[in-house]
This record gives C-alpha cells, structure tokens and sequence, in this order.
C-alpha cells in the first residue's frame, strides 16, 4: 500500500486498515478542501481508491464507529479490550447466568417434589374437580420452556394466535401435570362484569355476596384463563389492569371497597386472536378490540402458531396408537398444514384445529372413509366454498378409489 500523504493535525484523520497482507482493506480519511468536512477514500492493498466522498463530522463519526466495529484500526491502535471481550464473551456469560437461574438437577441434589415438564419443575397444587383432564398424547415443545418457567414466577402470560393453535390447551395441559384447577372467563359476549368481579342477590330474604371468577381464584389460588381478552368489555380490562401488576391486588369498590390478595398459587394468564403481531389479521376476527401499549405491556406476551406437521404427525401416533400407521398420520398432518396455509392466505374463512384433525383421523378409522368422515368432522362445520376447498387439498394427498 502506497504511504498515506501527509495528514493535517486532526484527531480523525489517518489510515484505518483491517488485516495485513497484500490484500488489507483500508479507509483513509483527510481534511476537504471544504470548511468542516472530510474526504473519505476506500480501497484495498494497492490497488486505486474506489470510493472518493466528502462527508461532514456528525457522517464520520458514525462511520468510525462502524468501522471499528468492523475492525478497521489506525497503525499500532489496539481494538478496545473491554468491547472486544464483552462482545466475544456476552453468550458465554448469559448461557451461565441462565443455567444458574434455573439449575438442573445432578446426583447431590434433592429429589424432586414438583411437576416436571421439559426441563421446568412446577410447584404441585391441590386435587379438585377444577383440574383439567390429562392428555397424555399432549407434547411440549422446546419453544414452550419460556411459558413454563413464566408460569414458576408467577408472570402474567398473554398467548397470540389464530383460533385452534392451543393457545388454551397448553395452560390447561400444564394445569393437569401439576394438579392446579383452572377457571376460564370466556370474553366472546358471554362474560359481564359481574360475573367477573362478583354482584350482590338476594336468597331466602338474605342480601349476599357473590364472588365473580377473578376474585374466586385470586381467593382460593386457581388459575384464571380470560380468553379472547381482545373482545372484553372496557370496564372489564379497568379491574384487570391492577390485578397485572406485581403482587396486585384486587379492589372490590361494590363491597365496600374490599381488598382481595393474591394466594400464592394464583396465575392469571389470557388470550387473543387479533393483538400485537396478530393485529394484522384483525379483519378475520370481527368485534376484536385495539389493546394499548400500557396494557400489553403489563404481559409477557408469546405467539402461538400451529403445531409443525412433525409434531402433529407425533400427536396422531400417540392418540391413536396402532390404529394409525406413521405414513397415514405423516399425510394428514400434511393436509392439516395445507389447509393452515389456505388459512393464512385467506383462501378459507375458517381454520383448522388440531382438535379437528384428531376428530377426522378418529371417525375415518372407523368408517375406512376419508370423505364420509370429513362430512360431520369438517365439511358441515364450513361453508359450502371452504367444504370444496378442503376436499381438493385432502385428495391432492389422499388418491381416492374412484
């Protein structure tokens, strides 16, 4: 490389080189000609520049901090050792302070007294008819670790996604391993403040006291479920905002403004169709709500998508068991994906459920009949351009005996 000319007393000025070697790549900078700007040349080993520009200094300070990041240093200028070793060490340094978070258990550690799920021990709760029914063909994926350990701090967790993704599914499957009765408030019109919060009757002569869902399972340690929290009603969202916060407490201002604490097993969880990342897909979900940026933040809110047709092809084979063979179950979780996708595409109005899939698959093992088992579990449940759509993808994959 030719020797620089000889540069102006400025602290910016010089040669910024990266490698060495015949082939190094370099940046020279120089004062302009111009009042307060500096002239920018790039090239490399000695080779004519191929970039000539003038920029000012706000334009060149950045550039020389992208530079250095790149690696590009003035001759005997060392790279700074703190963000070099910072940057080289950060993963390091994270993937041990996560593990010391959440430690696995070795051969000196005491057993385990907690639900394990994955890799996430849960506290085990009580016993009751509130507990949900174990599905032991349910898996959990490596992607649901966040939510569990979520569930053991004790976060407020929101769950996305489109109708049939088990958004629900999951917190009631985690309920059923670690034995925690969970209460769902349903917010599709059926749900009033009332029977959220609490009211006061009348019986036998007597004024009392009703507790409504949130105070009930704040009160005895349920889990409380507020589906598609996207269509709740405004006075509905006011008592819950205080319910989010760490520790918060619920005010009941119709009884006296009575204040109801959390018992310790209390979870509160939601979900929505058409929130956050899901907003785009409002117009599918007609009366949805817009949620503000205070709210959503007061969750840790995670996007359920469909399970992966490997999954769903597990879940097949572990529903069904020697009924179904793993190349049978293979193409209908290929058809299930498909019609996912028609979904997403706008191509049909309705989406398709693992809870539907398994209800064909079930039916059709019965009947030996794809078609005549699709009528009662999808057709009739469509329109009549959805019905027809489905039933081109199934025989796309399934060669029917004509």
């Amino acid at each position: 490389m030719n020797a620089p000319d000889k540069l102006q007393d400025d602290p910016h000025t010089g040669l910024y080189a990266r490698s060495t070697g015949h082939d190094a790549e370099w940046w020279r900078i120089t004062l302009s000609d111009r009042p307060q700007m500096y002239r920018i040349e790039h090239g490399r080993g000695e080779a004519p520049a191929n970039i000539d520009t003038v920029v000012d200094l706000e334009n060149l300070k950045s550039k020389l901090q992208k530079w250095h990041r790149e690696g590009f240093l003035r001759p005997g200028e060392a790279e700074a050792p703190v963000a070099a070793e910072g940057r080289a060490g950060f993963i390091k340094d994270l993937r041990r302070a996560a593990s010391g978070g959440r430690p696995l258990p070795g051969p000196s550690q005491p057993q385990r007294t907690g639900a394990l799920i994955g890799t996430v021990e849960l506290s085990i709760g009580h016993a009751g008819p509130l507990v949900p029914r174990l599905n032991p063909a349910y898996i959990f994926p490596e992607r649901f670790s966040d939510i569990l350990q979520d569930i053991v701090e004790n976060r407020r967790v929101m769950l996305i996604g489109h109708t049939g993704a088990g958004k629900t599914s999951l917190i009631e499957q985690v309920a059923a391993r670690s034995q925690h009765g969970v209460l769902r408030a349903n917010m599709n019109g059926q749900t009033t403040i009332g029977d959220f919060v609490g009211f006061w009757t009348v019986k036998g002569g007597e004024t009392l006291w009703v507790d409504g869902v949130l105070p009930t399972a704040m009160r005895e340690g349920f889990w409380l479920v507020v589906d598609e929290i996207d269509f709740a009603e405004p006075s509905i969202l006011a008592v819950l905002t205080a319910v989010l916060e760490p520790h918060g407490r619920l005010l009941l201002k119709e009884k006296g403004n009575e204040l109801v604490a959390p018992h310790p097993s209390f979870r509160l969880f939601a979900t929505a169709n058409a929130v956050g990342a899901m907003s785009v897909y409002r117009h599918l979900y007609q009366g949805a709500n817009l949620m503000n940026e205070a709210f959503l933040d007061r969750w840790r809110v995670y996007l359920m998508d469909y399970l992966s047709p490997e999954e769903e092809a597990e879940v097949l084979m572990r529903t069904l068991g020697e009924r179904i063979t793993q190349p049978m179950a293979n193409t209908l979780a290929a058809i299930a994906a498909d019609c996912r996708a028609a979904f997403a595409r706008e191509d049909l109005a309705s989406a398709f459920s693992t809870r539907r899939l398994l209800d064909w698959a079930d039916l059709m093992l019965r009947s030996g009949d794809p078609d005549r088992a699709a009528g009662p579990a999808i057709y009739s449940k469509v329109s009549a351009e959805d019905a027809a759509l489905i039933r081109s993808i199934i025989r796309h994959h399934i060669a029917f005996d004509e």
